[in-house]
């Protein structure tokens, strides 16, 4: 992919340095296909994600929120040498991984659902009240008779 300098917007701008921030560090995170995920809305503001874990139990995943960053880790433990198994074919890959996704401000992760080897993720925006829009009453002077008689 190719890279874009953004220094000249953080001479002519105030405030945006974040957004820049996270353009870059996009740009430079490769590509994961392992393990396979959907992400989809369910709501206004609810989202979902849906990782493919097969052969992981709850044990072997780890999820972690840090600021506007969500993190899953599996991994598996490792196998005793006297439990060894031998395999004919090996479809099922069973490797660590570890899947990062940005998340807008205020998005939080409400919980986590592992079933028939789909990890479920829910995640919901909630905005606090001090962010979300109110009306501001107008101030007038004296009220006339019509608005006495209206209330």
């Amino acid at each position: 992919m190719q890279t874009f300098d953004f220094s000249p917007f953080y001479r002519s701008t105030v405030g945006f340095d974040r957004v820049f921030n996270r353009l870059d560090t996009l740009g430079a995170q490769e590509t994961k296909t392992y393990p396979p995920y959907n992400i989809e809305r369910t709501g206004d503001d609810a989202y979902r994600i849906s990782i493919a874990v097969a052969g992981f139990s709850n044990g072997d995943i780890a999820i972690e929120t840090k600021e506007n960053s969500l993190v899953v880790k599996g991994a598996k433990p490792a196998e005793s040498a006297d439990a060894k198994r031998e395999f004919l074919h090996r479809g099922i890959a069973e490797r660590a991984f570890e899947l990062r996704f940005q998340l807008a401000d205020y998005v939080e992760v409400q919980g986590a659902n592992l079933e028939n080897g789909l990890l479920h993720l829910e995640l919901k925006r909630e905005l606090p009240e001090s962010k979300k829009p109110r009306t501001i009453q107008i101030n007038g002077g004296t009220p006339t008779i019509e608005d006495k008689s209206v209330n």
